[in-house]
């Protein structure tokens, strides 16, 4: 079953269940599938890893909008925010922890070689392809910092 029929399906159950914060979410994730779609040329069904991207990107603007909402003493939007990251969340797959993270960027600046700082583009490149949908962009380049500085 592809996301887009779970997400389908879901809010269905959820609009029965009067769930109105997973309800904003799924329709959140359902708009920006359709939209992918669309810019994709008229693609009938994402790729796995498309979707996966999609929910990324909306998980990681429903945190920074969070942090601003946090800043501005605004709670009421900040819990909102939060409701739909936990949504979104749902349907991303399992993040690793720091330490996991850690041990597979080692073996890939083994396997690649690296022994400077001026190397982690191509530490980078590798890493954002091992896990891809299993870290963020900004846990990955930290630890790669870390690791060749």
């Amino acid at each position: 079953m592809s996301l887009e029929q779970k997400i389908n399906q879901d809010i269905k159950a959820a609009m029965i269940a009067k769930d109105n914060a997973k309800l904003r979410g799924l329709r959140a994730i359902k708009a920006a599938i359709l939209l992918a779609k669309t810019e994709k040329a008229q693609v009938e069904e994402l790729s796995e890893d498309t979707e996966i991207k999609v929910l990324q990107k909306l998980a990681k603007q429903r945190k920074e909008s969070g942090d601003i909402y946090k800043t501005q003493n605004r709670e009421d939007l900040y819990q909102i925010e939060m409701e739909e990251l936990q949504v979104i969340e749902e349907y991303l797959p399992k993040q690793l922890d720091r330490s996991a993270i850690e041990e597979v960027v080692k073996g890939i600046i083994a396997e690649v070689g690296a022994t400077s700082i001026k190397e982690m583009g191509k530490v980078m490149g590798a890493a954002n392809q091992k896990l891809a949908g299993q870290a963020d962009g900004k846990t990955i380049s930290e630890v790669v910092k870390s690791l060749l500085s």
